[in-house]
């Protein structure tokens, strides 16, 4: 089989901070997707791709996900140009299908969000074939192909994704590459993000109170606290690190300095 890897040298993986557990092989894989935002830029400039995956190895690393990971918790990642990024590889456990269910699969991550892009587009489907393909034929992977919600209880893969694996995972009808479709520009693809999203104030509850805590993170202000729906009152470390945003970013904020609004949203975004 003809596969495009990424090697963890050329995308810039950060060195494991402790040695894998070996495994003999699994039953098979179960995909993932990035949730979240994934810029629609992606699909012109494959920079993006590396960038992302550096990032979600950043905070995998961290303990975003409740603890630290020492690696990227993904076997391998791929992207909308077919290119398959080693994570920790075949043969190894990896981290992210959730409290005891690694050993049975592994995780392909796909770089597709539930925002902006979202909807996977053939190459994409290509590279997670080939992902499938490679773990069978170089980590012992067994038949099964499921999403990382079966099992477990998550949104992911994401409806779009969640219903090809459904299916299969069938590759697309054309093995050609898919005909890039024009990018909104900033301004226009910023708009209709914000639109749909809340301003919040201390003491708020919403869903989008940890997507604002994620792209804090995402951007340098890395909250304590990545996984809470509620915005504290008193959340000193929340407040210090909005402030600090603002400040970075030129938001005027007069009286209102602790509110996250559309203008955060239009910066943490681009």
């Amino acid at each position: 089989m003809s596969i495009r890897l990424v090697s963890r040298r050329t995308w810039g993986a950060k060195t494991p901070t402790a040695a894998y557990t070996r495994i003999p092989g699994t039953e098979g894989v179960k995909i993932h997707y990035t949730g979240g935002h994934v810029p629609p830029a992606i699909l012109k400039d494959h920079e993006e791709c590396g960038k992302l995956v550096r990032q979600i190895q950043h905070m995998h690393m961290a303990g975003a996900r409740e603890q630290p990971y020492i690696d990227l918790g993904y076997s391998l990642a791929v992207c909308p140009h077919r290119r398959v990024f080693m994570g920790r590889g075949p043969f190894n456990l990896p981290a992210a299908n959730g409290p005891g269910l690694n050993t049975g699969h592994y995780a392909v991550l796909a770089l597709v969000g539930s925002l902006g892009f979202t909807e996977p587009n053939d190459d994409l489907l290509h590279g997670i074939r080939d992902a499938i393909e490679y773990l069978r034929e170089h980590g012992n992977a067994g038949n099964e192909i499921k999403g990382h919600r079966d099992g477990y209880s998550t949104s992911c893969p994401g409806g779009p994704l969640y219903a090809w694996v459904k299916k299969g995972a069938p590759r697309p009808h054309s093995p050609a590459p898919t005909p890039v479709p024009p990018v909104p520009t900033k301004i226009l693809t910023t708009e209709a993000l914000v639109k749909n999203l809340p301003v919040i104030k201390p003491g708020d509850e919403h869903r989008h109170v940890k997507t604002m805590r994620g792209l804090l993170f995402a951007r340098g202000y890395e909250p304590a606290n990545l996984h809470a729906t509620v915005y504290g009152k008193d959340e000193t470390d929340l407040i210090e690190k909005i402030r600090a945003f603002k400040d970075a970013k030129k938001i005027p904020s007069g009286a209102d300095d602790l509110i996250w609004d559309s203008a955060c949203w239009e910066a943490a975004l681009t």
